[in-house]
């Protein structure tokens, strides 16, 4: 007897794209375009330099690249007026979302598939909602998504892993957990807490930072790829 499934839920980083693999070539990208505009540093350095920021003020935080010239010290750009450095650095990185932001071949052609399926299609993202939101958009997914099935935790008041985020999920679009399910890579914050509230897990081991931590629960599927999710969704839900 096939499960009932009323709606599908997705995480954006590292389950619809590589946000890792992104993150990387924009930030080295963004290293190259300052050094173009005459920042005077090794590229290692500026790199090293780069990373150390982000991971001591996050990667939301907005002046990276400022930082990094205050680390590398005045005379990494002297001569230059450092605001044409930092901007280079900006367009750098925002150059990168507009080539390489995009989901993988297999999830573009699942969402598609499933947009024409009788369920609602959503998404529960962590971060900062305009810097997530973008990524939406950038991907070009959201023709297959359910315009009111969109939540982003900065806007919701509730951050992974709190179970808190997805119960008020439910609560909007008065859903049953047991109809529903998740899918992210994360085993901490996407797939522990919906297994606490019975919701039916998929985590994507596909690449990313938690492809190989494991988490206090087990997801109901493991898969590598979204084709493997709409073999088990025809299969196990017949979607």
């Amino acid at each position: 007897m096939s499960k009932q499934l009323d709606a599908i839920f997705f995480d954006i980083d590292d389950t619809l794209f590589s946000t890792t693999v992104f993150a990387d070539k924009a930030r080295r990208n963004a290293v190259d375009a300052m050094i173009r505009a005459g920042l005077r540093a090794d590229r290692r350095d500026a790199m090293r330099e780069l990373e150390d920021v982000i991971a001591e003020f996050s990667s939301n935080y907005g002046g990276h690249f400022d930082k990094v010239l205050d680390r590398l010290g005045p005379d990494s750009h002297q001569g230059n007026n450092r605001a044409v450095i930092v901007a280079a650095g900006v367009v750098g990185y925002h150059g990168t979302k507009e080539s390489d932001l995009k989901v993988y071949d297999d999830v573009y052609s699942t969402l598609q598939w499933l947009s024409s399926k009788e369920l609602t299609r959503g998404i529960i993202s962590a971060g900062f909602t305009i810097k997530q939101a973008e990524k939406l958009v950038r991907l070009d997914v959201l023709e297959f998504v359910t315009p009111s099935a969109v939540f982003f935790t900065d806007q919701v008041g509730f951050s992974k892993p709190n179970p808190k985020l997805y119960r008020r999920v439910l609560e909007t679009l008065d859903l049953n957990p047991e109809r529903c399910l998740y899918v992210g890579d994360n085993p901490t914050h996407d797939i522990d807490p919906t297994n606490i509230d019975g919701w039916t897990t998929a985590r994507i081991r596909r690449s990313g930072r938690y492809a190989h931590v494991d988490g206090k629960t087990e997801a109901d599927y493991e898969i590598r790829d979204f084709l493997e999710l709409r073999r088990i969704l025809e299969t196990d839900f017949n979607v």
